[in-house]
């Protein structure tokens, strides 16, 4: 399922009966019955992979040093969007082709079901989960909706929505990604009916006619300025000439646009209009129409819009 970067581990390895106990167990907990296809290891093979290795070592030792001797270091999940995703993160890191500003979301070893929620499925019904070893550090209160872009002090290294006692989400934030979070293993799974009552988003599966892109295109362009738009169209071309993966192409406009603009855009090409909404929805002003490039990112690759729908299944990318 994945190549050399990865190592499968088998039926019977120490290792794997951890980490998809975990997994099967936190699901259950939520009313889901679940069966894991393969358990994957990072390999560690590149220069670059070592390095991330050493990297997370050196912080860990300072977090300790800076907080009492405890780098307060977990494990957490995080709901890749596709494999093709989980091979970026394994290459690139967190982040690494594009930028997290509102940092990373991850969810308790013991409570998967938000990652879960936020993973992609693909033709066979299969989702992806990486489990990865996180540095905490002093932890302090993101509650769940906020956006902030950092931590309020120097005095904390990561946030937290929940309670301290039951943790829902950790946030790491976007300048840390690649030094406090160590992508260990993933987990490829499927879910099945239950009698639990919890609902499951089906992001590649829609149930609503998809978005063409030019449509999308034509829509944003009322909005966005032209260098925007420019860079979407080259982006667009890119994909038609095989040049990036469907689910690139996604990822870099979900960075150019924003995740509330996008989801504004998909609603209005439906409803066949465009509310007055629409435009506030990043804080859109006439005179800068024209102007330089004014980004706004997504949540992460891993949040973007967990807490509603995925965008890539509303959008044909031709």
């Amino acid at each position: 399922m994945f190549d050399e970067r990865f190592v499968r581990l088998s039926e019977g390895d120490k290792a794997r009966d951890l980490v998809q106990t975990r997994l099967v167990k936190g699901l259950a907990s939520c009313g889901l019955k679940s069966n894991v296809v393969s358990v994957h290891r990072n390999a560690w093979r590149s220069v670059m992979a070592k390095a991330r290795v050493q990297c997370f070592q050196i912080f860990a030792r300072a977090v300790a040093k800076l907080r009492g001797g405890d780098p307060n270091v977990k494990y957490a999940w995080y709901g890749a969007s596709s494999k093709e995703e989980v091979e970026d993160i394994i290459e690139h890191g967190f982040g690494g082709k594009m930028p997290l500003r509102d940092g990373l979301r991850l969810s308790p070893d013991d409570s998967p079901l938000k990652s879960v929620k936020s993973c992609g499925v693909d033709k066979d019904g299969v989702r992806h989960v990486i489990l990865c070893r996180v540095i905490l550090g002093r932890v302090e209160m993101v509650p769940r909706g906020s956006d902030p872009c950092g931590s309020s002090s120097e005095d904390y290294d990561s946030g937290m929505d929940g309670s301290f006692s039951s943790p829902e989400g950790y946030v790491i934030w976007s300048q840390r990604v690649n030094t406090h979070v160590l992508p260990e293993f993933v987990i490829s799974f499927k879910l099945h009916p239950s009698k639990g009552n919890v609902r499951i988003e089906e992001p590649l599966k829609p149930s609503s006619p998809w978005m063409p892109f030019p449509a999308l295109i034509s829509v944003l362009s009322k909005i966005l300025p032209s260098s925007d738009i420019a860079l979407i169209s080259k982006f667009h071309k890119d994909y038609k000439e095989n040049k990036i993966s469907r689910h690139q192409l996604i990822q870099k406009v979900r960075v150019i646009v924003g995740d509330k603009l996008l989801v504004a855009a998909i609603k209005s090409f439906r409803e066949k209009k465009i509310p007055a909404s629409f435009k506030h929805a990043r804080s859109w002003q006439p005179e800068n129409h024209l102007g330089g490039q004014n980004t706004v990112s997504f949540m992460n690759c891993v949040s973007g819009l967990k807490e509603g729908r995925n965008t890539e299944r509303d959008i044909r990318p031709y």
